[in-house]
């Protein structure tokens, strides 16, 4: 829900659904995952696949967001302990952890993506 709530607060509520927004946090996760080397590219991809396939779900995050504005927004999220953000993340599908101390660099890359969300770079 990390990156879902940043999105559903920066755009207003009630112009992206919830249900979208945390879907679209769930790919942006499984960027983030395969990114630290957790995830393989096919499991981040199946994720993507299945819920824009299957669910109809927007797999492109919002471009008017900023990586600054992400990062504030989530640093406030209900998850984070002491400004540190805290992200469900996947270790192959079905096997999801909580993770802090994400290196800025990787976070950023996710974060700025876009259109190449679980794509292998």
């Amino acid at each position: 829900h990390t990156f879902g709530h940043a999105i559903e607060t920066a755009e207003g509520y009630g112009t992206w659904l919830h249900g979208e927004a945390v879907a679209m946090g769930m790919v942006m996760a499984a960027d983030l995952s395969l990114r630290l080397g957790w995830l393989d590219a096919s499991s981040a991809q199946r994720v993507r696949t299945v819920l824009e396939t299957n669910y109809g779900m927007s797999v492109v995050p919002p471009t008017n967001i900023t990586v600054e504005q992400y990062l504030d927004l989530m640093s406030s999220d209900k998850k984070a302990e002491l400004g540190e953000i805290r992200f469900v993340l996947l270790k192959g599908i079905g096997n999801a952890v909580i993770k802090g101390d994400i290196a800025s660099e990787l976070l950023r890359s996710t974060l700025t993506a876009g259109q190449g969300l679980c794509e292998e770079s």
